[in-house]
């Protein structure tokens, strides 16, 4: 008998066992951290397909006829360039431009809009959302607990998936209903690894049979050790980390998805961000000699405090440690020379341009 947890489950949660994984608390959820082990999961997702199950992750769905109006108050993109079909990434902001959370929407074929937030952040995502939608002709619904979440990423990825589906799949930032496996599904040109791949959503019940039979063609089971080494080389955020609700989008590189004449809340916050700049910028950040940052460790200019790393990691297709962390806006551009204190040894680095890996420019 399985001993007694606090911790919520997966539909997954027996696929999981049975592969061997170590399963760890995340989120409030018992999660594959890995089955093979990081290296060789991170190694099967750049090189060929891996599969990781986001069942955890919050959604939300939005309907009723001001549904439009009441997410481009809510979320700081320009929701009314979404076409049927179409997702968008945007962020989630208190009054002071804080983020709350880091989000994809998806305008579904029925007018409705479905959001995926983080799992950590649902409950509070959710009641932002309650908050906001007060005046507005709209229902806000929590979907959560209904569905399942398979993210399949790499080169082989789609192919994979292709395989097992009806019809064609959607192209990148794009949805698609389709039958995969034999169950319909909505399946997302999205995903976390900067790898081509979709991400499916289906009905919790029917992700163990997918599971399966991707596993069956060949797709490698992946956990949050690799997808975590896989989303820092191509620098995409993670919020509680490289964001938070104490960072404006501005200083943490988001601007480019905040759209302040929408009049999203916290927009005049953001504006104000831009257009007199922040003490402080997100930067990635390589150590060519030995040494691996993580997060937490200070940051340092000529042996002085200059900020604090946010992410960090060792990065197996790069075989060097990397990073992302805050440091002061004159120190952010790429080529600046700094040092990480590693548990107290003080380890030479330069911060690089982001993605510090590009998977489109394999040789």
């Amino acid at each position: 008998m399985d001993e007694p947890t606090d911790l919520r489950r997966t539909s997954l949660y027996d696929e999981h066992v049975a592969a061997g994984a170590r399963l760890v608390p995340f989120a409030g959820w018992e999660m594959p951290v890995q089955y093979e082990g990081v290296a060789a999961e991170h190694e099967a997702v750049r090189e060929r397909a891996g599969m990781f199950d986001v069942s955890h992750m919050g959604q939300i769905s939005t309907s009723g006829p001001d549904a439009l109006a009441f997410l481009q108050r809510a979320v700081s993109n320009d929701v009314a360039k979404l076409e049927p079909g179409g997702a968008q990434y945007s962020c989630l902001c208190a009054d002071d431009g804080g983020i709350l959370d880091d989000l994809f929407s998806y305008l579904l074929g029925d007018g409705s809009y479905l959001t995926v937030s983080n799992a950590a952040n649902h409950e509070s995502d959710l009641a932002r959302f309650r908050e906001i939608a007060a005046g507005f002709g709209v229902e806000v619904a929590d979907i959560a607990a209904d569905h399942g979440m398979i993210a399949v990423q790499g080169p082989e990825a789609r192919a994979a998936v292709a395989g097992l589906a009806s019809a064609e799949l959607p192209a990148r930032m794009h949805t698609a209903t389709l039958e995969v496996a034999g169950r319909e599904c909505l399946v997302c040109g999205t995903g976390y690894t900067g790898e081509d791949g979709v991400e499916i959503i289906c009905a919790a019940d029917d992700a163990p049979a997918i599971w399966r039979e991707l596993l069956a063609a060949g797709v490698t089971p992946c956990g949050l050790g690799a997808r975590d080494t896989l989303r820092l080389e191509v620098c995409f955020h993670l919020h509680g980390n490289d964001m938070g609700p104490d960072r404006n989008p501005i200083e943490a590189g988001l601007g480019w998805c905040c759209k302040e004449e929408t009049g999203f809340a916290g927009s005049e916050a953001v504006a104000r961000a831009r257009a007199e700049g922040t003490a402080e910028k997100l930067a990635a950040f390589v150590i060519e000699g030995r040494g691996i940052p993580r997060a937490g460790n200070p940051i340092l200019s000529a042996g002085e405090p200059a900020g604090t790393v946010t992410s960090g990691t060792f990065s197996p297709t790069l075989g060097i440690g990397i990073g992302m962390g805050y440091v002061r806006s004159d120190l952010a551009e790429p080529g600046r020379e700094i040092e990480i204190d590693v548990r107290g040894r003080v380890r030479e680095a330069e911060i690089r341009s982001k993605p510090l890996y590009d998977p489109t420019k394999k040789s």
